[in-house]
C-alpha cells in the first residue's frame, strides 16, 4: 500500500468565513492555522499547500482572557537601538486586524510555504468583505 501524497495542482481550496465576535484569540488562531495548513483534510501533505482560505470578519470583537488586554505587549525592532512596544488594547484602537493576524503567522510553520499560507487570510475589523463571488462557507467556531 502507498501513502498517497498530494500535488500542487490538484489540491481544490475551499473559502470559509469565520465572525470572530466574541472569541478568544488563541484559539481562533489555532483553528485558522488548521484550516490554512490543510490538517483538517485526509488528503495532508505536509509540503504541498493543501489548505484552504479563510475570511474573517469583526476582528476588532475578539477577546483575551484574564489581563492581557493590558498586560500584553507586542514587540518589534525598527532598525535602530531599542524596540517598540505597543499594548494590546492600543493596538485593537488602531489596528485590530494585526492582532489575529499575528497570533495565526506564528502558528504556522517558518518555512517558505507558510508565506503562501498567510496570504490566504483574509482578516477584516468589520462585518463586510469584498469576497462575496467566492462564496465562502461560514464556519461555526465555538465560543467558550
Amino acid at each position: 500500500m502507498k501513502t498517497y501524497m498530494a500535488k500542487p495542482g490538484e489540491v481544490e481550496q475551499k473559502w470559509h468565513i469565520i465572525d470572530a465576535t466574541d472569541q478568544v484569540v488563541g484559539r481562533l488562531a489555532s483553528r485558522i492555522a488548521v484550516l490554512l495548513m490543510g490538517k483538517h483534510r485526509p488528503t495532508y501533505t505536509p509540503h504541498v499547500d493543501t489548505g484552504d482560505f479563510v475570511v474573517v470578519v469583526n476582528a476588532e470583537k475578539v477577546k483575551f482572557s484574564g489581563k492581557k488586554w493590558d498586560q500584553k505587549e507586542y514587540a518589534w525592532y525598527t532598525g535602530y537601538p531599542g524596540q517598540r512596544t505597543v499594548s494590546a488594547k492600543t493596538r485593537l484602537e488602531r489596528k485590530p486586524e494585526l492582532i489575529l493576524h499575528e497570533a495565526v503567522r506564528r502558528m504556522l510553520p517558518k518555512n517558505k510555504l507558510a508565506f503562501k499560507m498567510i496570504t490566504k487570510l483574509k482578516i477584516y475589523a468589520g462585518s463586510e468583505h469584498p469576497h462575496q463571488a467566492q462564496q465562502p462557507e461560514p464556519l461555526e467556531v465555538a465560543a467558550k
